[in-house]
């Protein structure tokens, strides 16, 4: 993987970035040892060198048992609890999923809303297959996921019985209490833990990205591999001018501190939409605090070039874009001729599309850095399971950096529980009387 912030340097200075450097190490240093605030969420920081060949093993035995009983195998979660491996499983996969393996099972994604109708349309889609449930929670309690999984139990159970639905349930979960870890205990599923000091967001190498994805069929191996040797390549040890993760962690806070505000993570590749929400995640949910912190969007290109490349050419310039390129397809296709060129499009003829969309790729950027717009740019070989762990190491390992500089907890979320009570007090839930007649009071 490699880092070019030059198109960004014409927008704040080399200076301004270097000024940051002392902020960036101690943020480093404060990660290492455990000093930052938020440092018993730490687990990931070492999860890809901690992570045994034994253990991937065990993943890969659980992932081939669901793969030989299920046609389709549902995962329940919410955030970091899906959005990781289906960030991974979308980069990977082929973009209509007509083209799996035959002996892959259909990997499906819920409770992760709470829409009526999304549910409905996957019971009717799963009734008379053979499929299972990958519950992921570490509490059981997590409303959309526990709604998901009541829903989903009962099917299997009803469709598949008691002894079929043991085999074919499994549950991420915390490794002692909850809810989810009562009902898998109860019922005798195989489980898997979610780490206390790993939060969701940081998770996707844990059990909870890592047996999707192998239930996919994919190379876990070569996944945690590539964040091994990203996390090795972003070592204290490693010079601020070498490593990528406060390269890009310096880089950004100096252009939020010339007011850059947004950061669009753009990518060239449909594939890669998914990772986009899950980089969303992360830096929203991280660095979204004490009234600070750079708002994290996306576009897909070149399609969102015909809808929101008129804003990013000329809107306000509170905005940066940071592009994750990659240098080699995994198919060969050429634009044919034809002979009455009414499309005008034969002086493409002969050439691969890849080419076509690289240079769409570089002409945006020329004209988006024209137009006032600082631009990073991330290069990847091909979308592998190595170079997507990588990726995501990169991503989290800066991510933990960037928010230190920035001054806040990166590893805390407690805007999130506000929506929460709310709606349980709006529901009547027991335990929220209070919460309830205040609320209906205002409202009424």
């Amino acid at each position: 993987m490699k880092l070019d912030i030059t198109k960004a340097l014409a927008f704040v200075s080399p200076d301004a970035v270097k000024a940051l450097e002392p902020s960036v190490a101690t943020a480093n240093k404060a990660l290492e040892e455990g000093t930052c605030a938020g440092n018993d969420f730490l687990g990931w920081m070492h999860l890809p060198s901690q992570t045994s060949a034994a253990f991937l093993a065990e993943i890969n035995k659980c992932a081939n048992v669901l793969r030989q009983n299920c046609e389709a195998i549902v995962v329940a979660g919410i955030g970091g609890s899906y959005l990781g491996a289906r960030a991974v499983l979308e980069a990977l996969g082929d973009n209509f999923g007509w083209l799996k393996p035959s002996d892959s099972p259909r990997i499906l994604f819920a409770g992760n809303n709470i829409s009526e109708d999304y549910l409905a349309e996957l019971v009717e889609y799963l009734h008379g297959k053979k499929f299972g449930v990958i519950n992921i929670s570490k509490s059981g309690t997590t409303t959309e996921t526990a709604i998901t999984f009541r829903l989903l139990k009962k099917m299997c159970e009803d469709e598949r019985g008691k002894e079929t639905a043991k085999k074919v349930i499994v549950a991420i979960t915390d490794a002692k209490k909850g809810a989810a870890r009562t009902t898998a205990d109860k019922e005798g599923y195989t489980t898997f833990v979610i780490p206390d000091n790993v939060g969701g967001r940081f998770s996707v190498l844990t059990p909870v990205g890592l047996l999707p994805i192998a239930c996919a069929g994919y190379d876990i191996e070569a996944l945690v591999k590539g964040a091994q040797d990203m996390e090795a390549a972003t070592g204290l040890d490693v010079k601020f001018e070498d490593n990528v993760c406060s390269q890009y962690a310096a880089v950004r806070n100096a252009l939020y501190q010339t007011g850059k505000k947004i950061e669009i993570m753009v990518n060239f590749q449909p594939k890669l939409h998914y990772m986009n929400e899950w980089w969303k995640q992360l830096y929203g949910e991280s660095e979204g605090k004490d009234k600070k912190g750079i708002f994290p969007a996306a576009v897909d290109f070149s399609t969102d070039l015909h809808s929101m490349g008129q804003w990013i050419q000329d809107g306000e310039r509170t905005i940066f874009e940071t592009v994750i390129s990659v240098d080699n397809v995994n198919h060969t296709l050429a634009v044919p001729t034809d002979e009455e060129n009414l499309d005008g499009l034969n002086f493409l003829a002969g050439k691969r599309i890849d080419e076509v969309n690289k240079m769409a790729e570089l002409g945006t950027q020329i004209a988006h850095v024209d137009g006032g717009v600082p631009n990073i740019r991330i290069s990847i070989d091909k979308l592998d399971e190595y170079n997507l762990g990588q990726l995501i190491y990169f991503f989290e390992k800066a991510c933990g950096v960037s928010g230190l500089v920035l001054g806040v907890n990166p590893f805390n979320q407690p805007g999130v529980e506000d929506y929460k009570r709310n709606m349980f007090a709006l529901l009547d839930k027991p335990g929220y009387e209070a919460e309830s007649k205040a609320i209906k009071a205002r409202l009424a």
